[in-house]
């Protein structure tokens, strides 16, 4: 029964899912062109006010960090969007009971779910060309979303998923 429970503390630490990014883009874009940017004036994140201020905190500190600046006259435009989702739980524990003698066996096996479902966030970030409203870049991020977690943890966590999605922008093109 002991290696049930260290099993099960095992499939439960290690099915905490990171975040997940995806990248699209214009193939025959010249991204170097790209050096200031601003948010669309109509951007509704979908999340609470505080949040939204966290999320354009990061975005803004990270795309600095990466030589791009806020500005009035703008590049390209920025549109955030996100959704929240219940995560399907992917974890189970299968039970099986089993016996036989005498030329004749039976079984029967069942899986249990380990753990509450989780909620998920997904948050797609678009990249538009100020000068033609062209879609020229693309991420969609998945995460695990926490509503109850403190406002450090929140920070952190935007933080950390800026950092991913702006990992693939610019993209490296050839």
């Amino acid at each position: 029964m002991k290696n049930l429970y260290v099993l099960l503390a095992v499939i439960l630490l290690t099915s905490c899912s990171s975040i997940r990014v995806n990248y699209d883009y214009e193939k025959t874009r010249d991204f170097t062109q790209y050096k200031t940017y601003n948010y669309f004036s109509d951007v509704n994140t979908g999340m609470s006010e505080l949040d939204s201020k966290r999320l354009f905190k990061a975005f803004d500190d990270a795309m600095q960090s990466k030589g791009y600046a806020l500005s009035q006259t703008p590049d390209f435009l920025v549109d955030i969007k996100s959704a929240e989702f219940q995560q399907a739980r992917n974890n189970n524990v299968g039970v099986g009971v089993g016996g036989g003698g005498r030329n004749a066996g039976g079984g029967i096996s069942i899986g249990l779910p380990l753990g509450q479902s989780q909620l998920g966030r997904e948050i797609v970030f678009d990249f538009v060309d100020e000068s033609n409203n062209q879609l020229f870049w693309q991420a969609i991020s998945e995460s695990n979303y926490k509503p109850n977690a403190s406002p450090e943890k929140r920070e952190a966590n935007f933080v950390a998923l800026v950092e991913k999605v702006l990992k693939g922008f610019p993209p490296e093109t050839k």
